[in-house]
């Protein structure tokens, strides 16, 4: 306990309620020995806690910025555990006060006339009488909230605020007298009631206390002003300041915002400005960097300096401007304009109103027409602004296909948003969390880390909106594994490390250079990649060291005879790279010459990109790459493999790629092109398997699809491999064992009776029939 206080009141890091929540959960759920260490009565586990929940409490109204029941039962457990404890005090201060907020108290009664019938007066009567039974509702709950404040040995006159409570309550109590002098007379003044006659007296009475009420309201009123103040207006350029990241948009729309507030002063002090600035703008950047939301600041931008009516964004795409015959690109068009009217029209995917190689039937160049039109058109110019969103690469062809449109968008009125650094995704993913009541364990940060940088491997990530949905698939992860027997507040609150990483996929996982050495044979083979993760180990601690590095030539070829295992250490190396972090993803795509060499002239780069960008992030295996080589004319392999190697350059660290074939004809390959050479510096040669070997295989394989072989027949074995092993290699050995389970069913079937032992039983007789199964073939 010592250890844990230490470190709260020692961390140079802030304290965070996931820590609280952790540390929490550890004493929770800690096996229930005897604390006998005592300070002041209290036990240094229930003062840690209540330390810990008093933390909580802090951590959260820094966060949220208001009260709530979550708070109020975390600060009845810190008093539980301690009643000593004076930080917790502080806070019941502070939920006093927030209570008396709560309070209502009427500063203008109904009035009660002379002139109105015995039924209204007595329905006012009425009201008042409620007024006052809700008024020492009030006070009732008022003195029990002060008297639980009272009941502690700390001096409460230490306690910031609590001379407010003080104050506050004091006049609350001065009400009291009025309100039952209410409670007497409206009572009797209801009796007195009949027809046009009632009691002047006490309708006097009613009206004094009324009076006297309305004034200490007044005063009740100014307090409650002063103690809830604050300002909740959040001008646009200030919630822009507060996304995270964007620095060098928020550092251009700041200078925009000054220069549109400078012409909006000249303007107020007579000057004539004949070009004003375009409010068109374009916002270009990869999916979820967070165009839709700038452009809705911009709009609120734009109103706030005046340049627009309201602030309202309408958003549209293709689908709702585009229409499928003559007239009715125009007709939506303009309703569209006409719905964005005074404030801003936005576009996502702007790239996509005008296709390249469309038919004459596509309408996309006359919605931009349209849209032109009305830019320039001395009724509609100004009355809105059009923002155009869409990817880079997309959007620049987009703009150079039409100059019309181009020159309504000026070039400062481009803004490029770039992708999010990791660092900055980690916060987006703790925002998110924290907008679902969420809080990130240390360890789920790291995990959460990892889960952004594995799907940062191409142009396809989406940023904030990929990290919102990691984070809400382990908000998923962590209620469907709920027990409904959850013991303490974080397991409603927190995530951690294994709701990024389930169960299931954790037992997935492997040591991949375990597996490598667990392979039989290709001894060479292990050693030549275990030469390679050395040299990536320690090439990795000289960069963490501030050391000189050497480049890592992962790219390799693979040559030797089929089955020899190529595919097989190709899956379990793209597993290892993924282990030592240099791969984030480490998958293994396979690729033949039919998946990446097209029959047309420009169809290969396409179709070899594509299976490039499946690989992204793991290891591309090219079986019998030689044949991507061919002296035939019209033959587009060596497309693939100008392709392929301006692609490696392209995505270097994150992109490993192995050529596979039989060993001549890959020497061949690599002498053909220098490019191939340079970028394939090792070449590790599968040997084919020995005869012991492949002995050893085949009872591996038995085993593990649930058989095993006699002690006859585990003998009989050499009978059916060649003593120079067998071309087949490891083919054969899968090729073997499939026809030995067959024959061995179909005696089982063929005999009058059998026992369960049988069923898993392959005997010397299958194997005997299976030499003779060959021989006859």
């Amino acid at each position: 306990m010592d250890e844990w206080l230490k470190e709260i009141k020692e961390s140079s890091q802030p304290f965070s309620e996931a820590k609280a929540l952790s540390l929490l959960k550890q004493l929770e759920r800690m096996e229930a020995e005897e604390d006998k260490t005592l300070e002041n009565g209290q036990s240094k586990k229930e003062k840690l806690k209540s330390h810990l929940y008093t933390l909580l409490i802090e951590k959260r109204y820094e966060r949220i910025a208001r009260y709530d029941g979550l708070m109020y039962k975390w600060l009845e457990q810190a008093l539980s555990f301690d009643p000593t404890n004076s930080e917790a005090k502080k806070w019941q201060v502070e939920f006093v006060l927030q209570s008396f907020v709560e309070i209502d108290i009427p500063t203008v009664f109904p009035t009660i006339r002379e002139t109105d019938h015995h039924s209204a007066k007595k329905e006012r009567a009425e009201q008042y009488y409620q007024f006052a039974e809700v008024y020492f509702e009030n006070l009732e709950r008022m003195e029990k909230a002060c008297q639980g404040l009272e009941q502690s040995s700390i001096d409460l006159e230490d306690v910031p605020r609590y001379s407010l409570i003080l104050q506050l309550r004091s006049l609350y109590k001065q009400m009291e007298e009025p309100f039952l002098l209410i409670l007497k007379a409206t009572k009797e003044y209801a009796k007195s009631i009949s027809g046009i006659y009632y009691s002047a007296e006490q309708l006097r009475q009613i009206k004094e206390a009324t009076e006297n009420i309305q004034k200490v309201a007044e005063q009740w009123k100014k307090q409650m002003e002063q103690l809830t103040s604050t300002d909740h207006e959040v001008s646009a350029l200030s919630q822009l300041d507060k996304m995270i990241g964007l620095d060098p948009i928020k550092a251009r729309i700041e200078k925009l915002y000054q220069y549109l507030q400078y012409q909006k002063r000249r303007t107020e002090s007579g000057f004539v400005t004949k070009d004003e600035l375009s409010l068109h703008m374009i916002f270009t950047g990869n999916p979820g960097t967070g165009k839709t939301t700038l452009a809705r600041l911009m709009a609120k931008i734009y109103y706030e300096l005046g340049l627009l009516e309201h602030s309202e964004v309408h958003e549209v795409d293709r689908s709702q401007l585009v229409g499928a015959y003559v007239g009715q690109t125009e007709e939506q068009t303009l309703q569209a304009i006409e719905k964005a009217s005074g404030g801003v029209l936005f576009i996502d995917e702007a790239y996509s109103l005008k296709r390249s190689g469309t038919s004459s039937n596509d309408y996309g160049q006359t919605m931009i027409d349209t849209l032109v039109s009305a830019m320039t058109n001395e009724k509609k110019a100004g009355t809105f602004a059009v923002v155009l969103a869409g990817y880079p690469d997309e959007m620049n062809v987009f703009l150079r296909s039409n100059p019309g449109l181009r020159s309504r968008f000026p070039e400062q009125n481009h803004f490029h948003v770039e992708d999010y650094s990791s660092e900055e995704l980690l916060q987006i993913g703790e925002k998110v969390a924290s907008d679902n009541d969420f809080l990130l364990s240390d360890p789920a940060k790291k995990a959460l880390l990892e889960r952004i940088e594995r799907a940062q491997v191409d142009e396809s990530f989406g940023n904030a909106r990929t990290v919102k949905n990691i984070i809400l698939d382990a908000i998923f992860e962590k209620g469907a594994k709920s027990t409904g027997e959850e013991a303490v507040t974080a397991d409603y609150v927190l995530l951690e490390e294994k709701n990024f990483l389930p169960e299931e996929e954790k037992a997935k996982e492997k040591n991949a250079q375990l597996e490598l050495k667990s392979l039989i044979g290709l001894e060479q083979v292990k050693r030549e990649l275990d030469k390679l993760t050395s040299f990536i180990k320690v090439q990795q601690l000289r960069r963490k060291e501030n050391l000189p590095t050497n480049a890592i030539q992962l790219n390799t070829i693979f040559s030797g005879a089929s089955g020899t295992g190529k595919t097989t250490v190709a899956q379990i190396y793209a597993q290892v790279l993924k282990e030592l972090g240099v791969l984030k993803r480490g998958h293994l795509v396979i690729a033949s010459r039919s998946e990446l060499v097209a029959g047309y002239i420009g169809q290969t780069a396409a179709k070899t990109k594509e299976k490039i960008r499946d690989a992204l992030g793991g290891v591309l295996f090219i079986d019998e790459a030689y044949s991507l080589f061919s002296d035939g004319r019209g033959d587009f392999g060596k497309e693939a493999v100008a392709t392929l190697l301006q692609e490696m350059s392209t995505h270097q660290e994150n992109l490993v790629v192995i050529l596979a074939g039989y060993e001549n004809e890959m020497e061949a390959l690599i002498n053909s092109n220098p490019g191939i050479r340079s970028r394939f510096p090792k070449n590790i040669v599968f040997p084919s398997y020995s005869q012991a070997e492949l002995q050893k295989m085949m009872v591996q394989k038995v085993e593990q699809l649930g058989y095993q072989l006699t002690k006859e027949a585990e003998l009989f074995l050499q009978k059916i491999i060649p003593d120079a092993g067998h071309q087949g290699n490891g083919r054969f050995v899968v090729n073997a064992v499939e026809q030995l389970i067959q024959l061995q069913a179909e005696r089982i079937v063929n005999e009058e009776s059998f026992e369960m032992a049988d069923l898993m039983t392959l005997t010397r007789s299958d194997l005997q029939q299976l030499v003779q199964d060959k021989e006859e073939e």
